[in-house]
């Protein structure tokens, strides 16, 4: 158990925000809906997710099924597809796409516990992911880290 009083899977690190994945999609749905959209993409990753459960492509594909069920879009037959492109791929591999499209990692971010003024602690497992990750790629990391 946690200061807070929540209680935590040993697998699953204390940067767990409950069904935060959940709530994204389900904004995002009700969206994809209201516009016409079927196609709903999310950044989840399941290689190097930290134990965070609505990360995984059971989550993903669940919430598939539950978008046919929850929507009017749905109950007509409609599919939305959710597309987790960065799934199966490790941090390096992300890292490298990104390169390859041509976009900033400067304008990514990955603290779970950035300190004051915004730096990146450069110690929670996010960052050490990302460093790694950039490292692996070969890939410039412009995040100032604090550690």
């Amino acid at each position: 158990m946690r200061g807070d009083g929540r209680v935590y899977s040993p697998g699953i690190p204390v940067t767990y925000v409950p069904a935060r994945n959940l709530v994204f999609l389900s904004l995002t749905l009700a969206w994809a809906e209201a516009i016409g959209a079927r196609d709903i993409f999310i950044g989840v990753n399941s290689l190097d997710y930290s134990g965070y459960p609505d990360c995984r492509p059971e989550f993903i594909a669940g919430f598939a099924a539950l978008a046919e069920l929850a929507t009017r879009a749905g109950d007509r037959g409609e599919r939305f597809r959710i597309h987790a492109p960065l799934q199966a791929l490790g941090k390096a591999q992300i890292a490298r796409e990104a390169h390859r499209l041509g976009l900033d990692p400067a304008l990514s971010w990955s603290c779970y516990d950035p300190l004051p003024g915004g730096r990146a602690c450069g110690l929670c497992d996010s960052c050490r992911l990302r460093r790694a990750g950039m490292a692996e790629a070969g890939v410039a990391d412009a995040t100032a880290y604090a550690a």
